[in-house]
């Protein structure tokens, strides 16, 4: 573990750089295609991975993280798991091919039937890489991961527009969920070189296993959580409704998705070799939690003080059906920021059991919200799922940090001066937009409320609520790094 420290935040700041393309790369692709295709035909793409999402969570059967969270992992284990790997994600393939016609019945929408039958693929294509994933990522060697992953994205998202314009309607999104992981798989083998053994079952694959048992189940009930909204939407309301929808949530949660997954894999990598230290790994957590309040939240009060100019900008005005549904959801983004490093901090320390049992008390509360909020279309499962989202939030912390060594006054602290600092910039930058001109394009003004809100956010936070510390020590880390 030698400077672990330093390679933690070097590896972070690769991570944060890469996403940070990534997302612009993203915003591009959905400011393009929102003017080229319709909600209907994210409506039926949607329909179909709602399905397809359930079975991803049994992917890789958790064996990603349970080789990346076990302290030596021999060639032979490698291996071992790599043909574990491509065999689940053929019976998956195969599952989802046998399911189509099902799924194709239950939205009683023919065109689902080919379109899942594609998407099918994406399986077996994502499990002959997982394990090369693993590798990279055990050897903190996100640099190159930054590389694949943003080489492939440009290439899905170029190939995905093309069609677009060419008048492939849905089929263009269709071949984004192909492409991307098809390109991802090949660059993680270009890169590691690596090429496994003979298939056989290793001594100690058996722990991994059962740690993988746990994870996909916890998986599995947030997935359900988080995407029963959109399967009930499309049975009940139909495809323009679902897309509407989707696109709000996708736009919601993918920002703070992406920050979670880019500290995240750092915070796991390092929280698993600090566990036996636990002074040390209640630092190294309680600094990566900051760090994705303090990134986060100001999202969340752009997303709800902006709503109309960000939909009209990033998607354009046929889109307008959506900017209620967008504002609705947009508490969610602070509540994920919160929960999201809990998964990190019970996974690195073994605790999976405790994550299945959280999602046991998630799963039907929000099964419940949103079938309370389906009658009232789009808008009221919108509501309803922000509003289960929060009031869950308080227990499950609660619950969640019980016998880890984070005290919650500490865990609670670290929320605290991002949330003031975002209440004094969002009471400045909508003075600023309440006297903005309205003949100014929505261009304009989403750039001068950002802005204004951006510069006011630093200000509060660096010279107000004294996080200025926390950023000079990451700052040291990253100088005192070796660059190897």
């Amino acid at each position: 573990m030698h400077d672990l420290k330093g390679r933690t935040v070097r590896a972070g700041l690769i991570n944060v750089g890469s996403r940070g393309l990534g997302f612009t790369v993203r915003i591009a692709s959905l400011m393009i295609l929102g003017r080229l295709l319709t909600p209907e035909d994210y409506g039926l793409v949607t329909m179909v991975t709602a399905f397809t999402g359930v079975l991803n969570m049994f992917g890789c059967f958790g064996l990603f993280q349970a080789a990346i969270q076990r302290e030596e992992l021999s060639e032979v284990e490698s291996s071992s798991l790599f043909w574990l790997n491509l065999i689940f994600g053929a019976l998956l393939t195969l599952i989802a091919i046998a399911a189509a016609p099902l799924v194709s019945a239950f939205y009683n929408e023919p065109r689902l039937l080919e379109i899942m039958d594609v998407i099918a693929f994406t399986f077996i294509i994502t499990a002959a890489g997982v394990q090369q994933g693993v590798l990279l990522q055990r050897r903190m060697a996100f640099g190159t991961s930054a590389k694949i992953e943003i080489s492939s994205l440009l290439i899905a998202t170029v190939v995905s527009i093309g069609m677009a314009m060419a008048g492939y309607g849905y089929w263009s999104i269709v071949s984004m969920t192909i492409t991307l992981p098809l390109a991802t798989t090949i660059g993680l083998w270009l890169a590691t070189g690596w090429i496994p053994g003979r298939p056989r079952i290793a001594s100690g694959i058996r722990s991994m296993l059962r740690f993988g048992v746990g994870t996909t189940a916890t998986g599995f009930l947030s997935y359900v959580t988080n995407n029963i909204d959109k399967l009930l939407l499309g049975r009940v309301w139909g495809t323009e409704a679902t897309g509407l929808y989707s696109r709000s949530f996708y736009l919601i949660n993918f920002p703070t998705e992406n920050l979670n997954v880019t500290i995240g894999e750092v915070a796991f990598a390092a929280l698993s070799r600090t566990k036996g230290d636990l002074d040390r790994f209640r630092r190294y957590f309680l600094k990566g939690y900051s760090l994705v309040v303090t990134l986060t939240l100001p999202l969340t009060v752009v997303c709800g003080l902006f709503a109309d100019d960000l939909i009209l900008v990033v998607l354009g005005p046929k889109w307008i059906g959506a900017v209620e549904i967008f504002r609705i959801l947009a508490p969610t983004i602070l509540v994920f920021a919160i929960s999201n490093p809990l998964g990190w901090l019970l996974n690195a320390l073994g605790l999976v059991r405790r994550g299945v049992y959280i999602g046991l008390f998630s799963a039907p509360l929000m099964i419940a919200g949103v079938l309370i909020g389906l009658p009232y279309g789009p808008h009221g499962v919108a509501l309803a799922y922000s509003t289960v989202m929060v009031l869950k939030v308080i227990p499950i912390t609660i619950w969640a940090l019980r016998g880890t060594g984070i005290r919650y006054r500490e865990f609670v602290g670290a929320l605290a001066n991002p949330l003031a600092a975002s209440v004094v910039a969002g009471g400045f930058a909508y003075a600023v937009h309440a006297l903005t001109a309205p003949a100014l394009s929505p261009v304009l003004r989403l750039m001068l409320d950002v802005g204004s809100f951006g510069v006011a956010y630093v200000a509060a936070l660096l010279l107000i609520a004294g996080e200025k510390a926390l950023y000079l020590d990451l700052f040291r880390a990253l100088r005192t790094a070796p660059s190897a």
